[in-house]
């Protein structure tokens, strides 16, 4: 697990000084749930670092190169399959969250399985802070866990009953 504590160590510092948009709270309290989250259904170690490090490609410059480079092949393609595609250039926010959604499918079971404790995690905290956006992300979030079947099957149910118990 010491790699692990480098994955945690190198996520933290990635995102030094950002804070989660409805909380204010330090970002890495994110990654950090993620991983938990994760760690309830999968031990793998390179789950777990993937978990951690699953923003720091979208949210702090650093490139998948650097993740492989750093963390080894799995984890850098794992985290792959966990980050958006889209940009902002390539459509409106349905068409980009739908491209998303199709490159999270493409993963592996592992991956896909980060995403939904990331969606798990995430649909919390948005239901209950910004209900007027939850109308449009809980759309979104119903159309990339269709498409996530090879995540773990006790997390795509939590995630699943999640968004219907708030829909």
């Amino acid at each position: 697990m010491r790699n692990l504590q480098r994955a945690i160590e190198f996520a933290t510092l990635a995102h030094r000084g950002q804070v989660r948009k409805y909380t204010g709270e330090p970002y890495i309290t994110h990654p950090l749930e993620v991983m938990e989250i994760v760690r309830t259904v999968a031990h793998t170690e390179e789950m777990l670092m993937a978990a951690v490090l699953h923003d720091v490609v979208e949210d702090c410059g650093i490139s998948i190169d650097a993740i492989c480079d750093e963390f080894g092949a799995k984890v850098g393609m794992y985290v792959n399959y966990v980050t958006d595609v889209s940009t902002p250039e390539m459509g409106n926010r349905a068409v980009c969250k739908e491209m998303d959604a199709w490159h999270y499918s493409r993963g592996p079971a592992e991956s896909q399985t980060i995403k939904v404790a990331d969606l798990i995690h995430n649909t919390k905290d948005i239901h209950e802070q910004d209900p007027r956006f939850w109308e449009i992300y809980k759309h979104e979030k119903w159309f990339s866990l269709n498409l996530l079947t090879e995540a773990d099957p006790n997390l795509w149910l939590r995630a699943r009953d999640m968004i219907r118990e708030k829909w």
